[in-house]
């Protein structure tokens, strides 16, 4: 089987992409500049349906997740690859909405996403994660665990979140490009909802030592962040976790789960840190 893999250089992309070659499927990578690419690969421009259309015509999937970029540039990718998957119509299409929510009444590039690909007339499956664990091995997080013992982050301490990780959300990817029976959301993340004191103490058990949760402010987050990501790459970072102040958590629907659906759970936060080689 031939499986089309965006971002197979990327956070997301790159475990789903090493997941199918161990697998033995016939795996290429969707790509800028193949000749950059450590193996099968194809050239795409995701503002041009064309070389996505070429791309996608004949695969039996296809993953798919928007790249980082400005909310107009976004939703014209969105556009392109739902007009793209219309006109290819590849035999099944899994899509991340990447921790972003997709609403049914909204234009924001994930909404204009998933209801373009669900109308395309091809069969589809939108993966739904909520917060990445990754998230929490940035400098600004890892550097106060590793001097003070102290896990500091922007949530407060009774917000509970169905944390997942990037080989979370691989192995969910990887499951449906091969189960054509499940269409249609699919949550992705832990049940039930961790909260601060729970992450803490995944890395006291991996790190062998006392590690505690602190509640951090989103500007004080937003001002370690800024020499990684730039004033634009953080300002919408910091908008979403001053939202997340406002409501009562952010935990997965049970009906809708990749445990209920697809018997599969995601990893605990020691078997992730473990999995990571952290």
């Amino acid at each position: 089987m031939t499986y089309i893999i965006h971002g197979a250089t990327g956070a997301q992309g790159s475990p789903v992409y090493a997941a199918l070659v161990a697998a033995g499927h016939d795996v290429t990578a969707a790509v800028r500049d193949p000749s950059a690419f450590d193996g099968t690969a194809v050239a795409v421009d995701y503002s041009s349906v064309p070389s996505l259309e070429a791309a996608y015509r004949g695969a039996d999937g296809v993953f798919i997740h928007l790249p980082i970029g400005m909310p107009d540039q976004q939703r014209a990718y969105a556009e392109a690859i739902v007009t793209a998957v219309t006109n290819a119509q590849p035999t099944r299409v899994v899509a991340s909405t990447s921790g972003y929510g997709a609403a049914t009444d909204d234009d924001s590039p994930v909404s204009v996403l998933v209801r373009g690909l669900r109308a395309s007339g091809a069969s589809v499956a939108i993966v739904e994660p909520r917060l990445y664990l990754e998230n929490l091995l940035l400098p600004t997080v890892v550097a106060p665990l590793h001097d003070e013992g102290v896990l500091r982050y922007p949530l407060r301490d009774d917000y509970a979140v169905s944390w997942s990780s990037h080989l979370d959300v691989a192995d969910v990817v990887v499951r449906l490009l091969a189960d054509h029976s499940v269409t249609g959301s699919v949550a992705i993340g832990a049940l039930p909802a961790l909260l601060g004191a729970d992450l803490a103490a995944g890395f006291a058990a991996h790190l062998g030592r006392d590690v505690r949760f602190e509640a951090q402010d989103p500007d004080d987050f937003g001002a370690l962040i800024t020499p990684l990501f730039g004033a634009e790459g953080t300002a919408p970072v910091v908008a979403g976790y001053r939202w997340r102040l406002t409501q009562a958590d952010d935990v997965i629907d049970e009906a809708r789960s990749a445990q209920k659906l697809l018997s599969l759970e995601p990893r605990s936060v020691s078997q992730w840190l473990r999995d990571v080689g952290v």
